[in-house]
């Protein structure tokens, strides 16, 4: 039996920049955080069987603001900006940090994170500050290394391995992933089901 929900709906609510513009509706919520060029918006797109809900764009750094997207008026994907990419203005670099982390430490109705790293590169110094900020403050995360279809399948497990290692995880905690192939897909909701679903 496959774990992955049936979509009926996906629809853009809002962005925001700051807690008065989050959302009110009081929905679970997972969020997607990663640098730019990691395909978060493809993954995400990808989970939801839809190909253009959420924009991907030639320019990394493009997304600046939080965006919200409810899901069978039952919960909600957060697309956070995406973190590290040289080329986008100094000050919007500065903004990532306390505009990510005021939702991320206050948010009451995040219920876990999914941190979306590159499988064909070590996770990078930007990837293992946000993971080890992660951890310290007790949020619930998953790291997902996207792009497998692009890495020999022979070299997954070192590549696995190599980010496990640098993130203190187990290789089996590590979940590899392709928007093209959808590998992963349906492992990832498994991770992500237990966040959303309301008690009875």
């Amino acid at each position: 039996m496959s774990l992955v929900p049936v979509i009926r709906s996906a629809q853009f609510v809002t962005s925001a920049v700051a807690p008065q513009g989050y959302p009110k509706e009081g929905l679970p919520e997972v969020a997607f955080a990663g640098r730019s060029n990691v395909g978060k918006s493809s993954l995400i797109n990808t989970l939801l069987g839809r190909k253009k809900l959420v924009r991907t764009s030639a320019t990394p750094g493009r997304t600046q603001t939080l965006n919200f997207f409810r899901i069978n008026d039952a919960f909600i994907f957060v697309d956070l900006p995406g973190y590290g990419y040289a080329k986008v203005p100094a000050h919007i670099r500065e903004q990532w940090g306390p505009m990510v982390e005021k939702y991320l430490t206050t948010r009451r109705e995040l219920a876990g994170l999914v941190h979306i790293m590159d499988l064909r590169h070590p996770p990078t110094a930007d990837d293992l500050q946000l993971w080890h900020w992660l951890r310290s403050h007790g949020l619930e995360a998953v790291a997902v290394l996207t792009k497998a279809d692009k890495v020999p399948r022979g070299r997954h497990m070192a590549h696995a391995q190599t980010a496990a290692r640098l993130l203190g995880l187990p290789s089996t905690d590590i979940i590899l992933f392709s928007a093209t192939t959808r590998e992963g897909t349906e492992t990832l909701w498994a991770r992500i089901l237990p966040w959303i679903q309301q008690p009875a």
